[in-house]
This record gives structure tokens, sequence and C-alpha cells, in this order.
């Protein structure tokens, strides 16, 4: 892709609970405040209020086209967000665009929304959790050896709040335990709580056990580096999204998502780097290894919290 050229992306998709299409946009194409105040997601324009307006813009990109699964809510975002073309069927924008985005955040539908991209060569950014069932994972898996360019993170890899200077990596000596919250339910959340820590430990889960009861899952996580993970998704603890608490042999250290602004802003800014590089920011292998986890957490709950290991997901989606 030609470096001096603006690259052209396509925002694809928007179900309940899910703003993206609004802030995603409104990051890479700058908006209007006025058509910002009106988006059913309060905390966008909350948040994005916080930024010097002539600053929320990613410079070399922009969101040229705009489809949402509710024909009328699409015109809403494109005014909201400087969008020029609204679409009234997603495969339109082919041949119109380098990059998609599909902006939703259901791992059981993200095939069927990229299949026709990936199949016209198209760079797919996935809202994660990128696949929550093996069927998903094995495809998005097979693409991504025929050389298909996919790329599926959440905001908290990239969250400066999640990230630890020398200094606090010193004074917690050796990690030897981490929790990590996120509300919401473990399927479309439990990606946040777990990819705000996993940088810190890298890849190498090996098994996963969930505590369930009504509103919840507490899922228990062993890493071959043996730092343990206790992950807790609870469906209405919205005010304790993004917490994270380390602890060493030396010190523990809680940390807290206060700003998702930078978080969303660098993870979007990953995918057009890679567009314009050819660079990941991650081996998709770890996204795999992700999303391994994402399932074995659903299937230990499924199975009234018996232990099932990353080994199982993995070679029954014959990825290993």
């Amino acid at each position: 892709m030609n470096a001096a050229s603006e690259i052209r992306l396509a925002m694809l998709g928007m179900i309940e609970g899910n703003g993206h299409p609004y802030s995603w946009s409104a990051i890479i194409n700058g908006y209007n405040p006025t058509e910002m105040a009106k988006c059913p997601y309060a905390a966008i324009p909350a948040y994005l209020g916080k930024q010097p307006l002539e600053e929320v813009r990613v410079p070399g990109a922009r969101v040229t086209h705009i489809w949402t699964d509710h024909a009328e809510e699409a015109p809403l975002v494109a005014a909201a967000s400087l969008i020029e073309n609204v679409v009234d069927h997603p495969e339109e924008v082919i041949g119109h665009v380098d990059a998609v985005i599909i902006a939703t955040d259901d791992g059981t539908d993200h095939v069927r929304r990229a299949r026709p991209f990936v199949e016209a060569g198209l760079p797919v950014f996935i809202d994660k959790p990128m696949a929550t069932t093996i069927d998903e994972l094995r495809q998005f898996v097979q693409w991504q050896r025929q050389g298909k360019v996919l790329l599926s993170t959440s905001g908290m890899r990239y969250a400066p709040a999640m990230r630890l200077t020398p200094e606090q990596t010193q004074q917690l000596g050796d990690l030897r335990w981490i929790t990590s919250f996120t509300c919401k339910t473990w399927e479309r959340y439990g990606i946040h709580a777990l990819e705000a820590v996993e940088p810190l430990l890298g890849p190498g889960y090996t098994q996963v056990k969930t505590l369930h009861q009504a509103g919840s899952d507490v899922v228990h996580i062993s890493h071959r580096s043996g730092v343990q993970t206790t992950l807790g998704a609870i469906h209405d603890a919205y005010g304790s999204f993004g917490a994270v608490h380390l602890y060493g042999t030396k010190g523990q250290l809680p940390l807290h998502l206060t700003d998702t602004y930078p978080a969303f802003r660098s993870q979007l800014v990953a995918f057009i780097d890679l567009l314009r590089t050819g660079n990941p920011p991650l081996p998709f292998d770890e996204t795999v290894e992700l999303m391994a986890v994402i399932i074995a957490g659903i299937r230990s709950r499924e199975r009234g919290g018996d232990v099932v290991t990353i080994r199982e997901i993995l070679d029954e989606a014959q990825l290993k």
C-alpha cells in the first residue's frame, strides 16, 4: 500500500451495546460535537470531549463508508463522525476502500460478516473477541494461513494504564498472581480482562476453570510461567471495568483504566500501521491462543466448572 496515500476504511456493523462505529470513526476522522452529542452511548461524547477537538484525528486514514445493521442508524453515525458515504449493503464498499473494520463484538458471527471482504482480498480488522466458537476460530486461522490480512485486539492491550514502568516492575518482584476485571459477559467482554494482562506474561496459557453463578463468571487461568490469573466478568459492575491487580514477591500494584481514548486510538493506529507496513502488532498465534482461552472458559462453564486445557481447544480446532 502506498505510504503516501490516504487509507480508506469502511466501518461495518453495529449491534446493541456496542457504539464503536461512533467512537472509532470519530477517532480516525474527527467529529461534529453537535451531532455526537446525540450519540446513544453517553460515554463516547464524554471521553471524546476531553480531547482538544482539533487533535481528534488519525492523519493518513479516513473512514469513508458506513453500514449498520439497522439502516436508520447509519446516517446518524455518519453525521456525528464525518463519514461521507452511507451504503445499503456492506458488500457495496468493495472496490471503494482499502480495508474494512467489522465493528461488532459477537464472536459467533464474525466469519459471516468478514467473509465477503476476506474473499475479495481486503484486510479486515475484527472487533474483539474475534471468535468464541471452534468453527469460527478454525476459519479465521485457515484464512490467515492463506495469507489474508486479519487483526483482532482489545483496546486494553494498548491502554497506557496497563503498562508497567521499569521501577514498578522492580517493586513488584516476580509476579505470582494477577486479577483482572470486566463488566458484561465473559463471551463479549472477557477478552478485555484477558488482553489487559496477557502482554505482561506473553503466550503460554495452559488450562482454564470457570466458576459460574447467575450474572457472573470468575475464570481461573494457569500459565506456563507459574503465574496464576483470575478474571472476573460481572455483568452489571460497570463501575469496576478495567481494574487490574498485580501481586509479586516484593509488592503489589493496582492498575485501573480511567480513559479509553488513548487505548482505542493506539489500537486503530496499530491496524493502520499494519496496512502501511505489513507488520502486525502481535503474532496471529497469540490472538488464536487468547480466543482458545475464551472458548475454554465457556466450555468449563458448560461442564460445571471442570478444568479445560488450552491444548484440547487447539487440537479440536486442528490448529496444532
